[in-house]
């Protein structure tokens, strides 16, 4: 069977998209926002992302207020599309690098920042990816000059406290609620944690460690609250998907399973991966959305003291555009900010969730390890009961 991994690599493949069509050189501004790579670490391709558009642009990299304002998915690829990305190849520890530290100024940017750029080579190509955000042309960056920039206050205290840790530094952001992709950004390019210790980390790797750092702290918290009583069926669709996080009345428990629905053809593809109350050890086999998913949900049970066990369904249909993890989180908390519905026991909840799913809950059972597992054990105590 086809992995997750190469399943996106065939949709993203088929996206042929016109992006921004910019000459060598680029008059502009930066939402603000900035990119760094993987390939080649330690050494990575870094660099700023400029529009040729001036004025506030900041909603084109503010993935928060994309869903909650409507916007369409042609809405999002627009903005996405309109930014190129300059880059250039540097050391992850060479901070004092003049680019690098423009692009430490980006990061703790408060607002917009007007930017001149010159390209070694005319920006070409396009990017798409389940990790992160699209993005439009590329190309070496030979000349990169911002105006002064104001920073955000709380990313400034983080950046000049040398003797703070990097996970600490972020989740003190998270919980004075700084968005989540300012954090990332910051995160990323090395204006968090000891002093010497600093270094720009890659952009797909920056999500998920905040992610990460975010969901296992908001785990501790949710850990010490009392299970809840009944189960919970939390809805959200949008961008050409649909959520359905099922909550149920046992200690913390994770399983994440998603299916593409004839996306590329007539494919119907589930992935899926899941953890017990102690968590999971190795990196999870369907990617980033585990780790964004798990922290949206953790989110709103440690804002309501109360702890459960967590499924979540995930349809996407025709028409769907990896536009990176973004989109999990944002639909996730939505859905959790939602009115949910309540059920006695773990079947009628099911078949509840069966009648808003275009593939049937049974197909996504069968994938499942842990679902089968609580339904199983439920039937059990039925029968024992009897």
């Amino acid at each position: 069977m086809m992995g997750k991994k190469s399943y996106l690599k065939k949709v993203t493949s088929k996206f042929q998209i016109p992006s921004v069509d910019v000459g060598k050189e680029l008059d502009g501004t930066t939402p603000p926002s900035v990119f760094i790579g993987s390939w080649n670490y330690p050494k990575v391709y870094a660099g700023p992302m400029i529009t040729p558009l001036e004025g506030d642009t900041s909603i084109m990299d503010t993935p928060e207020s994309w869903i909650a304002s409507q916007k369409t998915q042609d809405d999002i690829i627009s903005y996405r599309l309109n930014l190129v990305r300059g880059k250039q190849l540097v050391g992850i520890k060479d901070l004092e690098n003049g680019l690098v530290e423009k692009l430490q100024e980006i990061s703790l940017a408060s607002n917009s920042i007007d930017s001149e750029a010159e390209f070694g080579k005319k920006p070409r190509g396009v990017s798409f990816s389940d990790h992160h955000e699209p993005h439009g042309p590329s190309a070496v960056i030979e000349k990169f000059d911002i105006e002064s920039v104001r920073w955000d206050r709380e990313l400034e205290k983080v950046y000049y406290d040398t003797d703070l840790l990097a996970k600490e530094a972020v989740l003190g952001l998270h919980s004075d609620d700084v968005p989540f992709s300012q954090i990332q950004k910051a995160f990323s390019v090395g204006t968090m944690g000891i002093g010497k210790r600093r270094k720009l980390v890659p952009t797909r790797w920056s999500i998920t460690a905040c992610d990460s750092a975010i969901g296992d702290q908001l785990l501790k918290e949710v850990k010490q609250w009392e299970v809840l009583d009944t189960y919970r069926v939390y809805e959200f669709a949008s961008l050409n998907n649909y959520y359905a996080v099922l909550l149920i009345p046992t200690p913390w428990q994770y399983e994440w399973m998603e299916a593409f629905l004839h996306v590329l053809g007539k494919e119907e593809i589930i992935f899926s991966d899941y953890e017990q109350y102690n968590g999971k050890k190795e990196y999870s086999r369907v990617g980033g959305c585990y780790y964004t998913c798990k922290m949206a949900v953790l989110e709103a049970m440690a804002l309501e003291k109360r702890q459960g066990g967590v499924i979540v369904f995930r349809e996407a249909y025709s028409g769907y555009v990896p536009l990176g993890v973004f989109n999990v989180r944002e639909n996730v908390r939505n859905a959790m900010k939602r009115p949910f519905k309540e059920f006695e026991d773990i079947n009628t909840a099911l078949s509840y969730i069966d009648g808003n799913l275009k593939l049937s809950v049974d197909k996504f059972i069968e994938k499942s390890d842990l679902l089968q597992d609580i339904i199983r054990s439920h039937q059990t105590t039925l029968d024992c009961f009897y």
